[in-house]
């Protein structure tokens, strides 16, 4: 049978661990970490997703900061309220939630928040300071999702230096950073995308295979070489029937769990672990400070 990484009680050990930590920062300074939240609009996943951020934060005792601007807001005002959160002692952290409206250049929003509050790590100098960096820096603001991959890895208490792995997908959410993070953990590293020929042959030989394409249940049993570590980092919702829908990854799970000697489920697998990230961010950034 394989391993199925529970990612929800591997968030919770992590919420867990800063939760003390935050209460321990309280006593010494009298203060806590404090995250800015976002949202442009009324998204209904963007809904969802800042509301489960939010509960992780007040739990390990996180101030939150919510600002739910509508969707009319001009780029200029956006910017403006960016400033002013940068400027603000008692925010740490800030995150805007993603997608925003066409009206709006998320890659300058995102630029304007300074990268010691980037609580996403997606600031160009968040980035290349992973780049650069020969290993996973615990004071890195490190994109949340790759980490959170990283942590569930380690979680099997492997050896991954010298693991063949292979990243599906080529994005800067996902696809690039984790690549960076597999190859400080030393493995050899392939990164497949929409125009890699022979993806299919590349994937079957990899130790370890991360699935972040977006493609519902793309990934099967033909991809995924036999004992190999599955993390399908993909969230996609189906219809089952007229009335019905459901969550499922990038893999075919019922196929592949039968090949893989760990893999992640979905949900409950990436996705809480992503939140569990966005929350050391924040808690590292206060200690930055």
């Amino acid at each position: 049978m394989p391993h199925i990484l529970d990612g929800k009680k591997i968030a919770q050990n992590l919420k867990d661990k800063l939760k003390i930590e935050i209460e321990e920062i309280k006593i010494k300074s009298n203060r806590v970490p404090g995250l800015a939240v976002i949202q442009v609009g009324n998204v209904a996943a963007s809904s969802v997703y800042v509301k489960a951020k939010t509960k992780a934060a007040k739990e390990v005792g996180i101030d939150v900061i919510d600002h739910h601007l509508d969707e009319s807001i001009n780029q200029s005002d956006l910017i403006n309220l960016i400033n002013q959160l940068n400027n603000n002692n008692d925010v740490n952290g800030i995150l805007v939630q993603l997608p925003l409206p066409e009206t709006i250049n998320e890659e300058v929003i995102l630029n304007s928040i300074v990268p010691g509050k980037d609580a996403d790590g997606f600031h160009p100098v968040n980035v290349g300071k992973l780049s650069i960096s020969q290993t996973n820096d615990e004071n890195l603001m490190i994109p949340c999702t790759p980490y959170g991959c990283l942590l569930l890895l380690k979680e099997l208490n492997i050896k991954l230096a010298g693991k063949n792995a292979v990243v599906i997908g080529r994005s800067n959410i996902v696809g690039k950073p984790m690549a960076q993070l597999l190859l400080k953990e030393s493995c050899t590293v392939t990164t497949v995308h929409s125009k890699t020929v022979n993806i299919e042959s590349i994937c079957k030989n990899a130790d370890i295979l991360v699935a972040a394409i977006g493609k519902p249940e793309f990934v099967n049993k033909d991809w995924v070489k036999e004992g190999a570590i599955v993390i399908d980092v993909g969230i996609n919702r189906i219809n089952v029937n007229e009335e019905k829908s459901k969550l499922v990854g990038d893999v075919l799970f019922n196929e592949v769990k039968n090949i893989a000697s760990a893999i992640t489920p979905v949900p409950g697998g990436v996705g809480p672990m992503t939140i569990a990230c966005l929350l050391r961010n924040t808690t590292i950034a206060f200690k930055n400070l």
